[in-house]
């Protein structure tokens, strides 16, 4: 199947393609596949080798209309970021699918409770972004008090160089801050491993305690509270899961405890930071900038954040701090991994369930 952008605005589907339901998959037919967006070209090779896939060629983000139309008759759709889920759409897919194999780590665009409700398996790829996320993390922690972008901006746009002076370009240090990280997963947890090797004060709140194994050798203050961890701390960097609970964990009232030189660092979720509330405290002085790697805005980027960006107290970069490569070639992988798993075993490795029985399991 190719998907392409018609002229209505809506995807359309052709070749037109036979529903297999109501059919037993027989020894030696392929299990049927939908990718919603276009992946390397190494991935979609071996995934054309193992399955019957449809693939969404022209790469356009679809609409929950095109999704369902396009899932009729396969049993797996390989679902991205972009592709809204929700209980809604998750009630309408066709009854052939019953795996939503996520191209990514986070899985905060479906809604689990609903797509276990409908008995429908939802996996994700986590561990293989955790390297290249923490290295994006120490970019941008390194790039705003160093100026890196307001320096390289300057040859750019006036294609020379005035020469050196003293107080030319001045920015901050990085050794000897202190960094709060908010959330010590595996991707926090590997962003305070680079952070130490570069002098940092490591501080963390996370719903639970790391091991003293783990704190020891990184030097790392555990704190239970995070409203008296972001009052102690030079930078915030935020690596939890977006959930009910941490919606927002970066509210107006803890933006205002920073520190008034302090600036935030976000690679995870734009839903942790309460946006409206960081704009208003950069723009008054309150804080020192922000660093963001993701954003909110369905309707597009904030034109107040735009202009912190231009007046260099903010950088944005466009949700690539896993953009590499090598974490898309093995985040294909593991989608794979778990296609097969689910139907040799029934028990893929990365399963994703409600956030209520994932905390019941692990006890």
């Amino acid at each position: 199947m190719r998907i392409e952008s018609g002229d209505d605005g809506r995807s359309r589907f052709f070749p037109p393609r036979q529903s297999c339901l109501g059919g037993l998959v027989t020894e030696g037919q392929k299990r049927r596949v939908v990718v919603t967006r276009r992946l390397p070209a190494a991935v979609e090779a071996r995934m054309a080798a193992l399955f019957d896939v449809d693939f969404n060629l022209a790469d356009v983000q679809l609409s929950p209309d095109a999704i369902i139309a396009a899932a009729a008759g396969c049993e797996v759709l390989v679902s991205s970021i972009t592709d809204r889920l929700d209980a809604a759409v998750v009630g309408r897919l066709p009854p052939s699918v019953k795996l939503i194999a996520q191209f990514g780590n986070g899985f905060d665009n479906i809604d689990i409770e609903a797509a276990y409700a409908a008995g429908l398996t939802v996996t994700n790829t986590p561990s293989v972004l955790t390297e290249d996320t923490a290295d994006m993390a120490l970019l941008l922690m390194l790039a705003l008090p160093r100026r890196l972008v307001d320096g390289a901006d300057v040859l750019q746009r006036d294609g020379e160089w005035p020469g050196w002076s003293p107080n030319w370009m001045l920015g901050r240090r990085l050794r000897g801050k202190a960094l709060g990280i908010v959330g010590m997963g595996r991707i926090g947890t590997a962003v305070a491993a680079r952070a130490k090797a570069f002098g940092l004060e490591l501080n963390y709140f996370s719903r639970v305690r790391r091991p003293a194994a783990l704190e020891e050798p990184l030097e790392a203050r555990y704190w239970d509270s995070l409203d008296a961890m972001v009052e102690a701390v030079d930078i915030v960097s935020l690596h939890t899961p977006f959930t009910r609970d941490t919606f927002h964990i970066l509210n107006a009232g803890r933006l205002a405890r920073m520190r008034q030189d302090a600036f935030v660092v976000n690679v995870s979720r734009p839903e942790l930071v309460d946006e409206t509330a960081l704009i208003d405290g950069i723009e008054a002085g309150r804080l020192s900038g922000a660093a963001l790697d993701v954003f909110e805005g369905a309707q597009g980027i904030d034109p107040r954040l735009l202009a912190l960006a231009r007046a260099k107290k903010v950088i944005l970069t466009p949700h690539m701090a896993s953009a590499t490569l090598e974490a898309r070639l093995e985040m294909g992988d593991t989608v794979i991994v778990n296609i097969r798993a689910f139907f040799d075993s029934g028990q893929p490795p990365h399963r994703v369930l409600p956030e209520g029985r994932m905390r019941a399991t692990r006890g």
